[in-house]
């Protein structure tokens, strides 16, 4: 394979996670070589004019489902259309989940990704989720982070009959996390619970979309939350708690690490943005098209949601990317819990959140930058190759353009779905240049990718902390009051 040719980025505004500052941005061979002012072009180097723009950090969306097979059914975008989606809206990276059928060994599972996901055209990396418990899954549990740089695991509290973990198992589960030096992550609504108040909704008559919200309140999600974080409490281990929707999810988190506690909780687009009114719309495929759990929630949640990001209770921001099309969601159509749960957002969150947060002053670009990439990065130990623009990084960069604007839509977006959950939403700001380890991946609305470009990274195990957590577990009573990690 030729050598990439050098990308000079000049004239830019390079924003980090800690600070802003005026330099030019030098890619070589894949990695970021120089940043600063007055950068010189090497010969043969593609020159980029970013006057006016930032240079930020390529977004890393920490929670995606492409190709997953659910419900019956397969998304309709795979490892390359959705990563491909993913550049053109500035995401560089994402985290996918492995998820085991009941019984199936874990390897075997992640091989089915691992080979699913040979075509991405971006970097990827996978949780893999525990959906039962056995000595098999112990040891698996050990090869997956010590050979495969697996180190985080997947626990759905939802999803009763089918891949929903109960208590047992999360306690095994999160103990051998804390061994292995793995961090735990939860989907967190009670099963048992959404399962009861569905058969509740039938009964009743209420078949369409709107009952999905109704058999997924708040409620389910914060006692899921409350009982995962006490469990990680107990056994003394860091928790992540994915797509937290609810303004009590939300307090359930910000009260544990008052307490010490290292929780971390990430927030979705869409939840920031869209409310639970799309679920009564009297077109079927319209509402169908938003159930995804937990559910879009009122609009005072939204606020809730933006105050966690302001006030450093929640980290992240995703998507879970998991497209499915009208007819996939049409099988649905006389029983609402049928209708395959999923939403896109891969190519619009940085856009949505920028657009929502920067432009209305409730972010800095700094905090917007740690929020779509370098808290993840450090969450999941890949930083500072990912996340940053620094000398020696991944040249894994978007070119931001603050004053563009675009009308989003699905007749315009490069995700092979028919739907766009942020359908006619206009936005200010948006990526016009996405380098992808050094390549220009998307140039001002041409999309340049093909199969396979992107590389699987390893995510080392946590170290000297978890190790010292670990003796603590071992050796002295429970204690909620943890060392925090930088994040």
């Amino acid at each position: 394979m030729s050598p990439l040719p050098p990308v000079l980025i000049r004239g830019g505004t390079v924003v980090n996670a800690d600070r802003e500052q005026r330099a030019d941005v030098l890619c070589v061979d894949g990695v970021i070589a120089a940043v600063g002012e007055g950068l010189q072009a090497p010969p043969g180097a593609t020159v980029i004019d970013a006057g006016g723009q930032y240079v930020m950090p390529g977004g890393i969306d920490p929670h995606t489902h492409m190709q997953l097979p659910f419900m019956g059914t397969v998304t309709q975008d795979d490892f390359f259309t959705g990563t491909a989606a993913g550049l053109a809206g500035g995401t560089t990276s994402i985290i996918d989940f492995v998820i085991p059928d009941p019984k199936q060994p874990l390897m075997d599972a992640y091989r089915t990704w691992r080979g699913w996901a040979e075509k991405a055209a971006a970097d990827y990396s996978f949780h893999v989720a525990i959906t039962w418990w056995s000595d098999s899954v112990h040891a698996d549990m050990g090869t997956l982070v010590q050979d495969e740089g697996v180190n985080s695991f997947k626990h759905f509290m939802a999803y009763k009959n089918a891949i929903m973990a109960d208590d047992e198992t999360l306690v095994n589960s999160f103990k051998r996390s804390l061994e292995l030096g793995a961090m735990p992550t939860v989907h967190a609504e009670n099963g048992e619970l959404v399962f009861l108040l569905q058969q509740e909704m039938k009964a009743k008559g209420i078949l369409g979309p709107e009952a999905h919200p109704l058999s997924r309140p708040p409620a389910v999600e914060a006692e899921a939350a409350q009982r995962a974080i006490a469990i990680a409490d107990v056994l003394n281990v860091p928790i992540y708690v994915v797509h937290v929707s609810c303004a009590e999810a939300a307090e359930a988190i910000a009260r544990a690490r008052a307490r010490g506690q290292r929780v971390y909780g990430e927030v979705l687009a869409g939840h920031l943005v869209i409310d639970d009114s799309v679920y009564r719309d009297p077109d079927f495929a319209f509402a169908a098209a938003h159930v995804m759990s937990p559910p879009f929630r009122a609009p005072e949640h939204q606020a809730a949601l933006w105050r966690g990001l302001q006030a450093g209770h929640l980290h992240t921001t995703a998507t879970d990317h998991c497209t499915f099309c009208a007819a996939q969601k049409a099988a649905g159509q006389l029983d609402f819990s049928k209708i395959p749960n999923g939403c896109g957002g891969v190519e619009e969150r940085l856009s949505v959140v920028w657009d929502a947060g920067v432009n209305t002053g409730r972010l800095t670009p700094s905090e917007f930058v740690a929020i779509t990439s370098a808290n993840t990065a450090k969450l999941f130990n890949i930083y500072p190759r990912k996340g940053c623009v620094a000398l020696g990084a991944d040249a894994d960069l978007v070119v931001w353009d603050p004053a563009a604007t675009k009308t989003l839509s699905a007749a315009t977006q490069f995700s092979k779905n028919d739907f766009n959950i942020f359908e006619g939403r206009m936005v200010t700001g948006v990526a016009s240049h996405t380098l992808s380890n050094g390549r220009l991946a998307y140039v001002q609305g041409d999309l340049r990718v093909a199969p396979g470009q992107g590389r699987y990274v390893k995510r080392p195990a946590f170290g000297p902390v978890f190790d010292a957590l670990s003796r603590k577990a071992a050796l002295s009573a429970p204690s909620s009051v943890h060392r925090a990690m930088a994040a």
